[in-house]
């Protein structure tokens, strides 16, 4: 995975992120960090099979993602039929 293309996935996953001494991204649903990734600051290839398991997909999924078949709401649904993120209940 190229370095443009974690970059993508950032906005369409509206990652949160953070420079160290790599960078930190993660994502969050009403306030909860649900998943976490990170990409070294080189140039370099990423590791996609790693970046693949740190946001919880499978390879299919995972290539929807890359090639926009797979949105931020599609995402939050493969995490709540996960059972990582819960609906919640809604007001009283």
């Amino acid at each position: 995975m190229k370095v443009h293309e974690f970059s993508k996935l950032e906005t369409k996953l509206r990652l949160r992120t953070r420079n160290s001494g790599d960078r930190l991204a993660w994502f969050e649903h009403e306030g909860k960090v649900i998943t976490r990734t990170k990409r070294s600051h080189g140039n370099k290839d990423l590791p996609e099979h790693l970046i693949q398991q740190q946001l919880k997909l499978n390879e299919q999924q995972f290539s929807g993602l890359i090639s926009c078949s797979v949105t931020h709401d599609d995402y939050v649904e493969i995490l709540t039929k996960k059972g990582l993120i819960v609906p919640s209940e809604g007001p009283r």
